[in-house]
């Protein structure tokens, strides 16, 4: 039984592993393709995915990548680069999260 369950395991990763690798081209492609004029106004649907899965996994990226700017801020002292990383790192999600308008992404 525990050697089919190892089969099974490995069977799945292997397929994960690919399909993840096929599909890369696609995903790199695919903003060539997702929104043809910027200034087109969101749709609902835009709209409520913004506000119910894009925003709040925002919220946590912003939340983690101040973290990581809070644990690297000595590196950074010492590098001269407090300015670039606190953008990067803090103003640049925070500001994709809380300023832009609704359903544009």
């Amino acid at each position: 039984m525990r050697m089919i369950r190892k089969k099974f395991t490995s069977y799945v990763m292997a397929g994960a592993l690919t399909l993840a690798t096929v599909s890369l081209p696609v995903i790199a492609n695919a903003g060539d393709y997702a929104f043809d004029n910027p200034n087109d106004a969101p749709t609902g649907g835009e709209m409520l995915a913004d506000a119910f899965m894009v925003r709040p996994l925002m919220v946590v990226g912003t939340v983690l990548t101040t973290a990581a700017f809070i644990v690297t801020l000595p590196f950074s002292a010492i590098g001269g680069n407090v300015d670039e990383a606190a953008d990067r790192l803090v103003k640049e999600p925070a500001k994709y999260t809380f300023t832009r308008p609704l359903g544009q992404l």
